[in-house]
C-alpha cells in the first residue's frame, strides 16, 4: 500500500488528486472501520490511518474520512479548544490560502464566518490569485489560514509581507509549515532540480526549502507576533496517539 500511494502522490497532480478523493474517501472509510484511532474532525474510528508521503511514508497519517494528515488534526484541536473560531457570535472575515478538503465545507458552513478562500491552482478556490500579489485591501482578514503552502513559494519573505499587509491590526495568523526542529537555519539549495532527488531533500517534489527553527524569527522580521505553540504538550499522551498527531509539532500562530 505504502509503493502505491506513493506512486498516486507523485504522479498524479493536485488538483485532479483533489477531485479523486472526493470519490474515494466514502469507500476507503468503510472498509477502514474500527476503533483503534480517531479522527477528532469527524469523531469517526479507524482499525488503521492511511500511509502519506512523496519521499519517505509515515504510516498511520491519513485519515480515511477527513483525508486529515496530523497538522490538520492538531490545527482543528487547537482552534476548538483554544479559540472562539466555532463559536464566536460576531461575524469574522476569513481569508483561507489553498483550502484543505477536510476544513473547506465545514468552514463554508458556519455562519459565523466570511469565509474566502484562494490559491493559484485549487479547484476549490474561490479567488485564484499569487501569494505574492494579492487583490484583496490592507487590513481586510480577521483570520488568515495558510498552512503548508509558503515551502512551495520561492519569494516566501514577499509572500509573509502580502499575509501581513492583509491581516487586520488584531488579527489572527496561522502560517503552519514542514519543518526540521533539528535545525537551526533554513535549507534551500536551487541546483537541485531532479523530482525524486527533490521529493528525498525537501520531502516534496514541488518544495523549495527545509524550514528551520529560524522559520518564526523571519515572521518576526516581517512584523508578526509569534507564538510557538506546542499544543501537543497540552493534549494527553493516549489521544495524541489515538489521534495520529506528530508530538512536538509547532503551531506558528501569528498575531498583527
Amino acid at each position: 500500500m505504502k509503493k502505491l500511494f506513493k506512486f498516486i502522490l507523485n504522479t498524479i497532480p493536485r488538483p485532479i488528486l483533489i477531485r479523486l478523493s472526493i470519490v474515494v474517501r466514502p469507500i476507503l472509510a468503510f472498509l477502514l472501520k474500527g476503533n483503534r484511532f480517531t479522527d477528532p474532525i469527524d469523531g469517526k474510528s479507524f482499525r488503521m490511518f492511511l500511509p502519506y508521503g512523496y519521499g519517505t511514508q509515515r504510516n498511520n497519517v491519513l485519515s480515511p474520512s477527513t483525508l486529515s494528515l496530523e497538522r490538520h488534526r492538531l490545527l482543528w484541536l487547537y482552534l476548538k479548544n483554544e479559540t472562539d473560531f466555532f463559536t464566536n457570535t460576531e461575524k469574522k472575515k476569513i481569508l483561507h490560502f489553498a483550502p484543505e478538503q477536510e476544513f473547506y465545507k465545514r468552514f463554508k458552513k458556519q455562519s459565523n464566518i466570511d469565509y474566502t478562500t484562494t490559491d493559484l491552482f485549487s479547484p476549490l478556490a474561490d479567488v485564484k490569485a499569487d501569494i505574492c500579489n494579492l487583490p484583496f485591501e490592507d487590513n481586510s482578514y480577521d483570520i488568515i489560514f495558510c498552512n503548508h503552502v509558503l515551502e512551495h513559494i520561492p519569494d516566501d519573505t514577499k509572500a509573509m509581507q502580502e499575509l501581513y499587509r492583509v491581516l487586520k491590526p488584531g488579527g489572527m495568523g496561522i502560517f503552519q509549515i514542514p519543518q526540521d526542529l533539528s535545525r537551526a537555519v533554513t535549507f534551500s539549495d536551487d541546483s537541485i532540480t531532479d523530482p525524486k532527488e527533490r521529493a528525498k531533500i525537501f520531502g516534496q517534489y514541488d518544495h523549495v526549502r527545509v524550514y528551520g527553527r529560524d522559520y518564526f524569527d523571519k515572521l518576526r522580521s516581517i512584523g508578526f507576533k509569534v507564538s510557538e505553540v506546542d499544543y501537543t504538550n497540552k493534549i494527553a499522551p493516549e489521544l495524541v496517539e489515538k489521534y495520529c498527531l506528530a508530538k512536538g509539532e509547532i503551531l506558528p500562530v501569528c498575531y498583527k
